[in-house]
């Protein structure tokens, strides 16, 4: 089995404020394989973003970053030099940004900024030195006939800008949101990356726009075997992008899987709440479902599961740490969830409220919390992958879909 390109253990990022530490990550774990589009899904404020930036070493001084290891291409991307993280991000990593407007320098010309990126990490026997950059920003400009500035037009060319030539003479402000949209695209191509990270990437697009620059991700990645993080709170994009999804809130993942397996068979409550409150066509529901109660305070989150507070099938185990479960029947990919109900010794009725909980549940959870410390203080693999943790492991089933509760979750 070969080793995933992007492999997270034990991420946490935490930030001090005047009200104490904010823990924005907390204990993440998630793999990318190669050509893979895997995609984190939360509402605002879970720490999806953070979760990128935290990967791509953007946070600076304005937050800390811990973790077991984070390994692209086998490299640990906490302990290189800031030189060598240069070197990687932009080029084998690179990163689509919510916003093009804000993410394009506005006095540069579209052709420039791309043929920057070129020059940085491409092969073109160019100058890149500080010097030679200010003197093309800001008295000669990139010569038109330069390997980089050729490069820059295949690539508005391959992202479907047309008349490319044109294009990349023009600024930022005399292109449409979606054009600008592809030429972030573009520059995230012109370092030949391995991987992508997509974060909101069609946020402030309309929807018929959003379709053409989601299509334009999943082909390139296709085309050219690139990776793809895509970050959304939009599970419509989730459901006709993703290989694999992990569901996050409130700083951690809850549910992680094939994404048919999430969508077709969710067993977080917070998953299943997430895909009950999207209306459809043919719902005759007066009222749509809503997921009561507020996201807790990251300063002083609860102990346990931290939608416990919101949770309709909270019980008594709840306040306890959370570990995590594998689904065994899973169609396709492993399919883990952070609850307590798939405790096998849990009893669960057809509804997935919880019955009763005997003593052997309390004890199988107790070895399990203590397989996970051993594990985290060992810097080993996840417990999904060992046997004599999964013993107590197990699986609840499914609740019955109803139209109370929105109806097969398959359909989007």
């Amino acid at each position: 089995m070969t080793d995933p390109l992007l492999d997270v253990r034990g991420l946490t990022t935490s930030f001090e404020t005047g009200q104490g530490r904010l823990t924005a990550v907390d204990d993440i774990t998630f793999q990318i394989e190669e050509g893979e589009v895997f995609g984190v899904v939360g509402e605002s404020g879970s720490g999806k973003s953070v979760t990128a930036l935290s990967v791509m070493r953007l946070l600076d001084d304005a937050g800390t970053v811990e973790a077991d290891e984070v390994r692209f291409k086998g490299t640990d991307l906490l302990s290189v030099s800031e030189s060598e993280m240069r070197s990687i991000r932009g080029g084998e990593i690179s990163m689509i940004f919510q916003d093009p407007m804000t993410s394009l320098n506005p006095v540069m010309t579209i052709g420039e900024q791309i043929a920057e990126v070129v020059r940085h990490h491409g092969d073109v026997g160019e100058r890149t030195g500080f010097w030679s950059e200010m003197r093309r920003k800001y008295v000669t400009g990139t010569s038109e006939g330069s390997r980089s500035w050729q490069r820059a037009v295949e690539l508005l060319e391959t992202v479907g800008i047309p008349e490319p030539e044109k294009r990349a003479t023009e600024y930022p402000h005399q292109l449409s949101g979606g054009m600008r949209q592809r030429v972030v695209i573009a520059q995230a191509l012109a370092g030949d990356p391995s991987l992508i990270i997509a974060d909101e990437p069609t946020t402030a697009l309309d929807v018929s726009i959003e379709a053409q620059i989601l299509n334009e991700i999943l082909e390139l990645s296709e085309e050219f075997g690139i990776s793809v993080l895509l970050i959304t709170h939009d599970l419509g994009v989730v459901r006709e992008t993703c290989d694999r999804v992990a569901v996050m809130y409130a700083s951690e993942f809850m549910e992680t899987g094939h994404v048919n397996d999430i969508f077709e068979d969710p067993h977080h409550p917070y998953t299943e709440g997430l895909l009950a409150s999207i209306p459809r066509i043919a719902d005759e529901r007066e009222w749509l479902s809503v997921i009561e109660g507020t996201v807790p305070d990251l300063i002083d989150k609860p102990s346990g599961c931290p939608f416990r507070d919101r949770c309709d099938y909270a019980f008594e185990l709840c306040d306890r740490p959370l570990v995590e479960y594998e689904i065994e029947g899973s169609a396709l990919e492993t399919h883990t969830v952070r609850c307590h109900r798939e405790n096998e010794h849990v009893e669960v009725d057809d509804s997935g409220h919880v019955e009763s909980v005997p003593d052997e549940a309390v004890a199988a959870l107790e070895r399990r919390i203590e397989a996970e410390s051993a594990r985290d203080a060992d810097g080993g693999v996840s417990p999904t992958a060992d046997a004599s943790a999964r013993a107590d492991g197990g699986s609840r089933p499914s609740p019955a879909a109803d139209a109370e509760n929105g109806g097969d979750h398959g359909e989007y």
